[in-house]
């Protein structure tokens, strides 16, 4: 009796406990802002003039004219790479416009005002990328964003879904499918969920496009007045009264994601979960293309279409079985179209809130009541656009944020440095009162944001944190200025976070499985899985564990009689590799491939084994070389048509796989440096002039370190994954432009140790020694903020600020890395060069041989490589674009021609670093003699011939270990 007393109290004190304690305390900061005057109104000095919200302020009494506006497209004032065309694809009178294009026109406006501006277009087959314009208003680009106007393409499935052998759906390809279309000129990054609207000036105003990427035909250009779209209410006042049938009252249709007719990307194809019950078509254990979206659905203004029939005129309603899993405590939102347009404002915001199994949204008002959308009888298209809905503004105040306290932060770093005297007071608030001042608005602002964020999302925390720790930081510094320097460097991780959560928020990824279209009786099918199908579900999945083979990808062969290919990258690459071999390599030649994705370390115990693959595709750069020192891989030299494939590529991508006369791999990736500026701090704010040569690099470093900021020069002590991964790129690329080679001819000993290797060497340690450059940072951070405005990196390095760091688009670019001048004027830019690749392994059977050679040959073809890399683009987005080696397909990627044209400068200057026996020890001691002088300040000199009789030795030792001849 007692213990069952003491067990009820017990329970009284919890129930007790969770009633009294709250679960989730929504906290208002409204306090915190209200007494702001205006916190719309920046601190002078400290803010940017040229984006959309200054130009929508600044033109906010404007007029708004209800009319339209036909441009006359033929009466080009000024153009360059056009052509005016009586007639393509089934349009008279168009205009074509080049990849490299200028086309300008004059345009009457009859009331001025703010208008918005529609194009319609034919996407020419061409790279397969989107097209992009620069927008220009009488000879001016009126705000950020207007330079980098985005126009879609139309992408659909190249053939029907078909299985492999093991009973897969293999996922057909995209195509890019050519057809009149229109778009509005917009926001690209979605942060402004309506189009943009432009100022013209009664009269007669100038306007014009100038290509950045992809060419174009052009219909019609149109500026359209701006009509708010109807309500509910008003939408279904203005439809007709229909008298429903039977037929239409009780239809119901059922649309699957994956049947998808027309997509904005070529990464948002069909996609399967074997993850649920309930999701349609099922199996547990066998891949079923059954749904659509996915994190590939995730960036604003991507949309997928669906076309349906309904048999009679009259209502129906919309329901959808989706499911956002992706982001706790965050909504998806999607636009939804109806034959091409928003049928009612309510449907221009469609919320998914986050959970963990399908849901059935369906499309009703706020009091559960279904959207009667009405039909005519026949074909229609359904269309779901992502959209940011509210949290757009937010992301765009959040991102306006993080500029200006980046311009805040390197207000403090001139007067304090990176690193300030934790114990002095700097007097920041007499010296640059505007930046307390800046810093107590930006505190304000960011309140009022996480405000805005619960208030969305509904709940605390989550990227709300970020704001929170930065708002309460700033507010702490407005206070006591004198703690900045304790926090400087907490400060810029504060804004750096604050950028990451940007663009976790900026992201609304959404599966869907299908939507279904009903009459007004007809009810949509539950979608929830009971707790017994999941039970059983989870017991088919444990079995199947067992019996399938998930690391082989697609059809599988008898070893016999298919050549084996293994993969050392990831499941989405193996996965689009099985792709393009069963529908192009194995139709075209007979030839079956049996493909499979392996970890890197277990490729040598294979070999060793005897189980080893007969090909190997993105091996390391070292590899070929290893292998061939043990007789273990083909020399491709030996293969009458070796020239021809090797044709495609620059030398220095296969320079590294030479060794005694052969050639022991073909090229797939290839990376070199560029050098990255900010204008707006190196040219704008510091008023200097992009290097040349290093020795003008030299020049401006005093005025860059004046300021407190630095360079970015790739250094022995980079990091990758936390692992130690010395960069020696610079040093190399010196010793090329003065004359030098690592290698003799004959690769038997080193020589770093001539004359050219010891004045690049002096010339690189100098950077760290007497120049004192950091050799440990964070790159794409400190670009970002301007500490370190000027950096030498792999150009890749471009994608990844891209997605990065949106709030300085258009402030910065790239360009050829410094050269050595030379005695006849010219400047020597040779940069080092590396690169993966792909290998065949020594082949007793001939015909094997004969049939990975080529597989190879296919492989390494500029359609393949064009093909994989758009893929995978497509997949993984820019941020992961593929640096194929192929220098024709790499024409065919997504750079912009400027871009293009600098990265083929570069390319052209790029020098392979042959691999020769013992060549480990190089790259190592060459390291080891950096460090030393940059830490220890031993001679130069003496350092390099000292580690160079060192890396002569161990050449000496391996060359005969394997047989061959020494110095």
């Amino acid at each position: 009796m007692k213990k069952t007393m003491i067990g009820l109290l017990l329970v009284f004190a919890i129930v007790i406990a969770l009633v009294l304690i709250p679960g989730n305390d929504v906290k208002n900061y409204k306090e915190k802002y209200t007494d702001a005057v205006n916190l719309n109104i920046d601190v002078g000095g400290i803010g940017r003039e040229d984006t959309y919200a200054k130009y929508l302020e600044m033109h906010s009494n404007a007029a708004r004219p209800v009319g339209n506006i036909e441009v006359d497209i033929l009466n080009l004032v000024k153009s360059e790479g056009t052509e005016i065309l009586a007639e393509y694809e089934g349009m008279e009178n168009v205009v074509y416009t080049s990849e490299n294009s200028y086309a300008e026109w004059q345009v009457n406006i009859p009331e001025a005002g703010m208008y918005q501006v529609y194009m319609e277009y034919y996407p020419i087959k061409s790279r397969g990328v989107d097209i992009e314009r620069k927008f220009y208003i009488n000879g001016e680009i009126a705000f950020i964003g207007a330079d980098a106007l985005s126009f879609s393409r139309l992408w659909t499935n190249k053939t029907e879904v078909f299985q492999d052998n093991q009973g897969n759906d293999i996922r057909p390809s995209q195509i890019d499918l050519p057809d009149w279309t229109g778009a509005y000129f917009k926001d690209d990054l979605g942060y402004y969920t309506e189009p943009y609207t432009f100022y013209f000036e009664e009269g007669m105003n100038n306007i014009a496009l100038e290509a950045m990427n992809e060419p174009v035909v052009i219909k019609k250009l149109t500026l359209k007045g701006i009509s708010e779209k109807p309500s509910y209410s008003e939408y279904r006042e203005s439809m007709p009264v229909v008298q429903a049938s039977e037929t239409s009252l009780n239809f119901k249709k059922v649309i699957q994601g994956e049947d998808s007719t027309l997509r904005s990307s070529p990464s948002l194809y069909a996609i399967y979960d074997r993850s649920a019950p309930n999701t349609e078509p099922y199996s547990v254990s066998k891949i079923r293309l059954n749904m659509i979206g996915g994190n590939a659905w995730r960036v604003p203004g991507q949309w997928i279409e669906w076309e349906f029939e309904v048999p009679e005129d009259g209502y129906y309603n919309i329901a959808i079985k989706g499911r956002q899993n992706y982001q706790r405590g965050f909504v998806s939102t999607r636009i939804l179209y109806i034959d091409g347009k928003i049928p009612f404002s309510e449907v221009g915001d469609i919320s998914f809130q986050y959970s963990n199994q399908w849901e059935s949204i369906s499309l009703d008002d706020t009091e559960g009541i279904p959207f009667e959308f009405y039909l005519t009888e026949g074909k229609h298209t359904i269309r779901m656009e992502v959209t940011l809905g509210y949290m757009g503004q937010v992301l765009n105040d959040m991102q306006d944020s993080v500029y200006r306290l980046n311009e805040i932060y390197r207000k403090i770093l001139v007067l304090t440095g990176s690193n300030p005297d934790r114990y002095r007071d700097y007097k920041i608030e007499q010296i640059y009162p505007e930046v307390i001042e800046g810093m107590e608005l930006e505190s304000k602002r960011l309140y009022k944001l996480i405000d805005e964020i619960i208030a969305y999302t509904g709940q605390n925390g989550g990227q709300a944190a970020s704001l929170l720790t930065l708002a309460e930081q700033l507010e702490k510094f407005v206070d006591r200025p004198d703690k900045i320097p304790v926090s400087f460097t907490n400060f810029k991780e504060n804004i750096s976070a604050l950028g990451t959560a940007i663009l976790t928020l900026s992201e609304s990824p959404l599966d869907i499985d299908y939507i279904t279209i009903t009459g007004i009786d007809a009810k949509p099918d539950k979608v929830k899985a009971t707790f017994l199908n999941k039970a059983v579900h989870g017991v088919k999945s444990f079995i199947a564990s067992f019996t399938e083979d998930y690391n082989s990808v697609g059809d599988v062969y008898d070893k016999s009689e298919a050549i084996d290919v293994w993969l050392l990258t990831g499941r989405d690459q193996s996965t689009v590799l099985k792709a393009m071999i069963d529908d192009t390599f194995t139709p075209q030649t007979g030839i079956k491939v049996n493909v499979k994705l392996v970890e890197p370390g277990n490729l040598l115990n294979a070999v060793i084994s005897g189980a080893g693959p007969d090909v190997v595709l993105s091996a390391g750069q070292g590899e070929p070389v290893n292998y061939a020192l043990r007789g273990a891989v083909e020399d491709i030299t030996q293969f009458d048509d070796y020239e021809k494939v090797l044709g495609e590529y620059y030398p220095s991508a296969y320079e590294p796989y030479k060794f005694e006369g052969g050639i022991y791999a073909i090229p797939e990736t290839q990376y070199f440096n560029v050098m990255f500026y900010r204008k707006d701090i190196i040219v704008d704010q510091l008023g200097l002039e992009i290097p040349q040569t290093w020795y003008d690099l030299i020049d401006i470093l005093p005025i860059i370190q004046q300021n407190n900021m630095q360079v970015a020069i790739p250094s022995t002590e980079r990091t990758i994954n936390n692992a130690s991964s010395p960069d020696l790129s610079t040093f190399f690329a010196m010793l090329y432009q003065n004359g030098g080679t690592v290698y003799d001819e004959e690769g038997k000993r080193t020589l770093i140790d001539e004359e050219s290797g010891i004045k690049a060497f002096e010339t690189f340690t100098h950077l760290f020694t007497q120049y004192k450059l950091p050799t440990i940072y964070d790159f794409p951070n400190r670009f970002r903020s301007g500490e370190m405005p000027l950096g030498i990196a792999d150009f890749n390095t471009f994608n990844t600020l891209v997605v990065f760091a949106p709030e300085i688009r258009g402030l910065w670019d790239f360009t050829l890395i410094p050269g050595t001048l030379q005695e006849d004027g010219t400047i020597d830019r040779s940069s080092h060069t590396y690169g993966t690749c792909s290998i065949m392994f020594r082949q007793e059977d001939e015909s094997i041989k004969e049939k990975s050679w080529e597989f190879l040959k296919w492989w390494a073809s500029a359609e393949m490589q064009v093909r994989f890399g758009q893929e995978m683009e497509s997949i993984l987005g820019a941020s992961a674009r593929y640096a194929t080696a192929n220098k024709y397909a790499f024409e065919q990627l997504s750079w912009s021609s400027d871009q293009m044209e600098v990265l083929k400068e570069q390319w052209q200057w790029a020098t392979g670093l042959r691999e020769v026996a013992g060549g480990y020890y190089t790259g190592r001691h060459i390291t080891n003699a950096v460090r030393k002088v940059i830490n220890n300040n031993e001679d130069t000199r003496e350092t390099l011939l000292d580690y160079a009789r060192t890396i002569n030795e161990e050449i000496d030792k391996k060359r005969l270990e394997f047989g061959l001849d020494i110095r």
